[in-house]
């Protein structure tokens, strides 16, 4: 299994600033290749505390570019519904250049409704954009010239420029959180998958159903399953507990917040998502302990918090790991990345 740090903002300027936070975020990625994590990962989110420091992870992954020698640079996730698809094309060739072929793009349909609202873009055309806008930028990647009519985006034969540096193109990663159908079509399509298992035990049987799709597909191997967790590695039990407890209810509470339009909102593209956010909005620190969601404790335990998870859904192949969630402070963040990759990840 390999392991990479996942950086998710989940605070807004009266809890810390961009300026404080993107410093921080750097100075951790900058341990990256000494401690031996696989990768740097982070998402596209907007207008909310929830994520909304970064409406564009290729800038953060540019700058990590410059830190790293080794580490992966994952977008976790870019949204093709929010953006246009010649844009990503060319932004996508300029990061993998610049990172010697180093990127790995994960694509996301967006979930959160005020997101939909600010840009005016309907929530029930989701899947179309998402899909048209996947196959869009593979083309514009794989092939020198490439022309689409689609329903939302058309241009007529183009050339996207920087041409991406690894061939065809980066790798992508398809996200998703509970729909079985996302998992599916991931599969079938060949594509890798990132999803984050607040859902427990249903993660086992969603992992099935994705590698099932891959393999009746034809594609070689057993495709890629890439989850995400909350980490925390301390020396004493108390203190890792301590210092997280908090933290972690605090994420999950800016969660439900910046998804509780859903409580009034349907679409026929997220079928459930009010129960989801009616669910999230039990979760705590105990429950997602529970659940095997967040890894928190004294290296021992996490290396049986691992192993049990693994028990329980089966393998999988990447951990991204959000080290610095909430307000972290740096210095517990760095004791943390330090004593995992070197009492737990030799372990695994």
């Amino acid at each position: 299994m390999k392991f990479g740090m996942q950086f998710f903002p989940c605070v807004g300027p009266e809890t810390k600033s961009a300026e404080q936070y993107f410093n921080e975020c750097l100075s951790l990625v900058g341990d990256a290749d000494d401690l031996g994590y696989d990768h740097v990962r982070i998402v596209e989110h907007y207008f909310h505390s929830y994520g909304g420091y970064s409406p564009n992870p290729m800038l953060f992954l540019a700058a990590a570019a410059q830190r790293t020698r080794k580490a992966r640079l994952v977008t976790g996730a870019i949204l093709p519904v929010f953006n246009n698809p010649l844009k990503l094309a060319g932004e996508i060739g300029m990061l993998d250049a610049i990172s010697s072929g180093r990127l790995d793009v994960g694509f996301a349909r967006a979930f959160m409704p005020h997101e939909f609202a600010r840009f005016g873009i309907s929530m029930d055309e989701s899947k179309g954009r998402f899909t048209e806008g996947i196959e869009q930028i593979r083309g514009l990647l794989e092939e020198e010239k490439f022309s689409s009519k689609g329903e939302f985006h058309e241009f007529p034969p183009t050339t996207s420029y920087p041409r991406p540096t690894q061939r065809p193109r980066p790798p992508f990663y398809i996200a998703a959180f509970a729909t079985p159908q996302s998992f599916e079509e991931a599969g079938k399509s060949g594509h890798a998958i990132m999803a984050i298992p607040l859902s427990g035990g249903k993660m086992s049987e969603l992992i099935g159903l994705y590698r099932d799709a891959w393999k009746s597909a034809g594609h070689q191997g057993n495709g890629k399953v890439m989850l995400a967790f909350h980490m925390f590695c301390w020396p004493n039990e108390t203190e890792a507990i301590d210092h997280s407890r908090s933290r972690i209810n605090n994420y999950l509470n800016t969660l439900v917040k910046a998804g509780s339009d859903w409580l009034e909102e349907e679409s026929s593209d997220y079928p459930g998502y009010r129960k989801l956010i009616m669910d999230l909005a039990e979760e705590t620190f105990e429950t997602q302990l529970e659940k095997g969601a967040a890894w928190v404790g004294t290296p021992s335990q996490i290396y049986e918090q691992i192993t049990s998870y693994r028990d329980q859904v089966g393998d999988f192949d990447i951990a991204s790991l959000q080290v610095n969630f909430y307000d972290m402070p740096l210095g517990l963040a760095k004791k943390s990345i330090d004593l995992f990759s070197k009492k737990v990840m030799p372990k695994l």
